[in-house]
Order: structure tokens, then C-alpha cells, then sequence
């Protein structure tokens, strides 16, 4: 993999980390995401 892709792609899983991680738990529970596993989907999105 490149260094211009894996920063991407790093870039891409904080981001979605971080958003995920600002829902409170309602939020998360509508969408059918349990907290222990917003790592997971974040690796996923790549």
C-alpha cells in the first residue's frame, strides 16, 4: 500500500471514530451500533 493511501485510509477511520464516538448512546442504539464496537465498523468503512 502507498503512503498517500494509508494516510487516507487513516485518516478515514479517526474520522469516522470520532463521529461515531459524539453520538450518545440513543443515537448509537438507533442506528443498531453497540460503543464496543465503533472500531470495528470504523475498520470496515475502509
Amino acid at each position: 500500500m502507498n503512503p498517500i493511501r494509508a494516510f487516507r485510509n487513516w485518516r478515514l477511520y479517526n474520522e469516522t471514530v470520532r463521529e461515531l464516538n459524539r453520538l450518545n448512546a440513543r443515537q448509537l442504539n438507533d442506528l443498531g451500533i453497540n460503543r464496543a464496537d465503533i472500531e470495528k465498523i470504523a475498520r470496515q468503512a475502509l
